[in-house]
């Protein structure tokens, strides 16, 4: 699936790139604002729903950019990029085609919590991005920075105070009409940029903030709640001047995995793959650092900043007399900087000179781009729905650090889920939600319209507590049909794709149960396999897969008639053998979840009126988030099981009496019915 060839860009961009007056007069049904991963992910996928999208980005250039590390995955988020390609999204596949050294981290531990991660070549990731989206049917791009939501009276049949119904761009003379609105701004919102004791406006370096008056109408005109953190980034190196034979060589895996379920090999072939390399801080940047300190205006400010993925300045004064590893990763196969992940910075450019000089291989070190911080608005996500929508604006929808997250793969995961879910709102289809027991989208959704944050959000493998289900190798399975069935955002070649791979499982495993032979029998067929022959139980081909020692294609050698059509499969097979005992005890629970995930809140809800016996502080909380259904209020800090079991009959309660409503209406309605038909069969 990877014999793609991008076309030039430049072809694509005049017939995308309008002139504003044309589209003045155009009613799209939605509007996505912001180039980067939520937004490209949130754009595309709303046409792919459907609905006809305007992109609105600053630079077009920049679309897909990598404004920070060149890589995408690992530990959590791997699984995250997996999830975005299952529901045929664009990373992974970009991932696949500009990954310049491939591997799977967390080895040593299960299948479960590996993360699938690539070093990435920053221009192809970008060319492939933009050559997506330029030629998307239903997707019109435009260069341009939004001033202003338009905002007007709700529809009095739908939840909400306000109706977003387009935007005003920068220049104040044309609004664009939009029945929803994705807003993607990620680090732009009322941007700042630190480095030494100089700030300036700005969501990352060469480009400007978003226009004040956008926060303006978040905070004045829809009033929410918005905070402020911050995050940087490390110096670029040039190349030549680093002694890579002082540092540690890792070299990638030599069989690169892809990310995406459609693709069966990486653009680049492995011996093509470049290495990274390892080294460490010594006392000398600790010194450094500590002399700095009164230079460094970034550090010295309350904002939070993300605890994991730190600056060198914070990762010394918590840690002092450590080491810490910095990793010196490329930028691309023809790129002549380096990326030393672990020291992000924001001092004086002279004194990050002389910070990466303290480390050994960088002794002779020239910085080609200095290390910045940045500080930025964030909308504190418990005022939205599971659908990613602004609880209180009609059709306004939010992805991305203006969530409160941090990394490529976060941002894409909510940007995919919004653009899909407002597309289905302008198309006056239902949203959808993903729950915690079926998807990471799931968990990182959850976390933060029942939680919020406090600081930068990251995805981690223990966020789920159904992580043996939620693998990466079986993202498809999981989430593809419902990609189709459900939301619309999943193609028919994919969906078709994943029917196979399915039916194909299933008949494999249906396969290895139906091999029931005793464990003598088994020592004769796998004789170098330590089975225990003191056990007289019959075993079936499924059980000795559970074994570390036995692999599916030893047992496919012994027994070619019945599974050798199934090789395509083999570290599926595996997988799913192993993990199955511990999906069958999670069923119960994932069960009780879900039934939970169904009882619905009303948003209208009058909390502190409510006939039930909760304090007020709960209340207070209940009114402050408004969960959407009692699983969301179960996982509220300072919820009490007390207050979950009155809510619990409270929900009950209600249920009762509507069905019981509904049921007295149908039979008022079969009533009037029949005396009409009555009526009717009357002489006149």
């Amino acid at each position: 699936m990877l014999r793609k060839k991008l076309p030039f860009l430049h072809s694509l961009l005049s017939p995308v790139s309008r002139h504003v007056g044309h589209l003045a007069g155009h009613q799209y049904d939605v509007i996505v604002v912001g180039g980067g991963h939520a937004g490209t992910e949130a754009a595309a996928a709303a046409a792919r729903v459907g609905a006809e999208t305007l992109l609105i980005t600053q630079k077009i250039h920049t679309i897909g950019a990598l404004s920070c590390n060149p890589s995408l995955g690992g530990v959590g988020k791997g699984q995250l990029v997996k999830e975005v390609d299952a529901l045929d999204g664009l990373c992974g596949r970009a991932g696949d085609w500009a990954g310049i050294h491939f591997s799977i981290l967390n080895r040593r531990k299960g299948p479960a919590v590996w993360g699938p991660r690539a070093q990435l070549d920053r221009q192809r990731y970008r060319d492939f991005i933009q050559s997506e989206l330029l030629s998307t049917p239903r997707l019109t791009v435009l260069e341009g920075s939004v001033e202003e939501l338009l905002v007007t009276e709700p529809n009095p049949e739908e939840p909400g105070h306000h109706r977003v119904t387009g935007i005003r761009l920068a220049n104040g003379s044309h609004a664009i009409s939009a029945k929803s609105v994705v807003l993607t701004t990620g680090t732009f919102l009322s941007g700042s940029l630190f480095v030494g004791q100089t700030t300036s406006p700005g969501g990352r370096i060469g480009d400007a903030p978003s226009s004040p008056g956008l926060s303006h109408t978040l905070r004045e005109r829809l009033g929410l709640r918005t905070g402020r953190l911050r995050t940087g980034t490390p110096p670029r190196i040039v190349k030549d001047s680093v002694d890579l034979s002082l540092a540690k060589l890792h070299l990638p895996d030599s069989h690169p995995t892809p990310f995406s379920f459609l693709n069966t090999h990486t653009h680049c072939k492995p011996e093509e793959q470049l290495p990274c390399y390892l080294t460490f801080t010594t006392p000398g940047v600790e010194r450094v650092v500590r002399e700095s300190l009164q230079l460094n205006c970034h550090i010295q400010q309350d904002t939070k900043g993300p605890r994991y993925c730190p600056s060198i300045e914070s990762r010394v004064l918590r840690f002092p007399g450590r080491s810490h590893q910095v990793w010196l990763e490329p930028e691309g196969v023809t790129s002549d900087l380096l990326y030393p992940q672990g020291l992000s910075m924001t001092m004086p450019p002279d004194i990050q000179l002389r910070l990466i000089r303290e480390i050994p291989p960088m002794r002779r070190a020239e910085i080609h781009t200095p290390g910045y911080g940045v500080q930025y608005d964030f909308v504190c996500p418990t005022q939205l729905s599971p659908a990613l929508q602004v609880k209180s604006t009609q059709g306004l929808f939010l992805a991305g650090q203006i969530n409160g997250t941090t990394g490529y793969e976060e941002a894409a995961a909510q940007g995919l889920w919004a653009g899909a879910n407002a597309a289905r709102w302008a198309l006056s289809m239902p949203t959808v939600t993903l729950s915690r027991t079926e998807s990471y989208i799931g968990v990182l959704i959850d976390d933060l319209v029942s939680r919020g944050v406090t600081e930068p959000y990251r995805m981690f493998t223990s966020r789920a507590e159904f992580r043996t289900s939620l693998r990466p190798d079986n993202a498809d399975l999981r989430l593809t049909p419902k990609g189709f069935e459900e939301v619309g955002c999943v193609s028919s070649v994919r969906y078709q794709e994943s029917l196979r791979v399915r039916n194909s499982l299933q008949d494999a495993l249906t396969a290895l149960q139906a091999l029931f032979l005793s464990t003598s029998s088994w020592k004769k067929k796998l004789p170098s396999v330590p089975i225990s022959e003191t056990k007289s139980t019959l075993l079936t081909g499924l059980d000795l897969l559970q074994y570390n020692d036995v692999t599916f294609e030893m047992l496919a050698s012994a027994f070619p008639e019945s599974l050798s059509s199934y090789m395509e499969f083999t570290q599926r097979l595996k997988i799913e053998a192993v993990y199955k005992p511990h999906c069958d005890l999670n069923k119960k629970e994932i069960e009780r979840i879900q039934r939970e995930e169904n009882m619905s809140l009303p948003q209208d809800i009058d909390y502190f009126s409510l006939p039930v016996s909760l304090s007020d502080e709960v209340r207070e909380i209940l009114d402050r988030v408004r969960p959407s259904t009692l699983g969301a209020a179960t996982r509220l800090e300072g919820i009490t099981p007390a207050a979950v079991v009155n809510l619990l009959n409270y929900v009950r309660v209600t249920e009762k009496k509507k069905e019981t409503h509904r049921n007295q209406r149908h039979q008022e309605v079969q009533r009037d019915e029949e005396l009409c038909a009555n009526s009717a069969s009357l002489p006149q």
